[in-house]
């Protein structure tokens, strides 16, 4: 999706995309959206054409694709509301979307939970406005610009010189789930620092040779996760009790183990974290070819 950005200055641009039969739009209630069967085994995000939009629906601009304009329009639904039968969230579906689906429902979702939060403007109070074709608030009052947030979190695979993973679970994971460490960067903290930093806080133990993989947007309500690798200078865990309730190293033939016989759940494959512990593995942990490490 090219985002277009020159294009959010024109005031008009909402209303004459609604008012155009070519453009689409991407309808977000909640925090769910329509989806259907792609007839390839994935989905395909609803994309419909336009509709009046309701004055209490937040219109953005998400760019254009294949020569058609793009719109995300959120909706909020009553507090503890469910989303119409058929629709799903992103994390239902978002590792079976094509593309374009989920860079249209990672951006309107995003959008949507900051508009929601920043209704008012930090420096006076006064009542905020969405502008720029949704990606700017301005302060009725004050006049003040406030843009959308992003909370970068760096998450990682701590490696030892045996070439096993460290894994830990959280407070508040389900009772078998567990991951790779991951925190958020602090300010004036680089990516590399922020890795060291919170593998020595949570676990006690001091990496080496970070080394980036890849990122994620997140909207889960809006952080970015930056994938990094880091080599362990020792295997001995001090826990940090108040975010990590369990933590051990596994080696391929370890890990094959525990998630056959039902001990240990790995993350679900629309997130990074299971991406990052399938690059240390060499193949998806479910994969035929390793049956025979079971």
């Amino acid at each position: 999706m090219d985002r277009r950005g020159d294009l959010r200055s024109d005031s008009a641009l909402l209303t004459r995309l609604l008012a155009d039969p070519a453009t689409r739009v991407f309808r977000l209630r909640g925090d769910a959206a329509e989806v259907v069967e792609d007839g390839h085994g994935g989905l395909r995000v609803v994309l419909g054409a336009p509709v009046p939009a309701d004055a209490d629906h937040l219109v953005v601009y998400l760019g254009e694709s294949g020569g058609v304009h793009h719109l995300g329009v959120a909706e909020d639904l009553p507090d503890g509301g469910a989303p119409p039968e058929g629709m799903r969230t992103l994390r239902q579906v978002g590792a079976r979307v094509d593309d374009i689906g989920a860079s249209v429902f990672a951006t309107t979702l995003a959008l949507a939970n900051w508009h929601r939060a920043h209704g008012f403007c930090p420096r006076c109070g006064g009542p905020t406005v969405p502008v720029l074709a949704g990606w700017v608030r301005r302060c009725r009052a004050d006049d003040s610009e406030h843009y959308p947030r992003t909370d970068v979190a760096v998450i990682m695979a701590v490696v030892d010189d045996a070439d096993r993973i460290l894994l830990a679970r959280g407070r508040g994971f389900t009772s078998r789930g567990m991951s790779v460490l991951a925190g958020f960067v602090e300010p004036g903290e680089t990516l590399a620092a922020a890795v060291a930093r919170e593998v020595f806080e949570e676990v006690g133990v001091e990496v080496t040779d970070v080394t980036y993989l890849g990122d994620q947007p997140w909207p889960f309500p809006s952080s970015l996760m930056v994938g990094f690798t880091a080599r362990a200078l020792g295997t001995r865990l001090r826990l940090q009790e108040s975010e990590i309730a369990e933590a051990r190293w596994f080696s391929r033939e370890e890990l094959v183990a525990a998630i056959a016989d039902g001990s240990l759940v790995v993350p679900g494959g629309i997130s990074i974290a299971r991406r990052i512990v399938e690059h240390w593995f060499g193949g998806p942990v479910e994969a035929p070819e390793v049956a025979s490490l079971r």
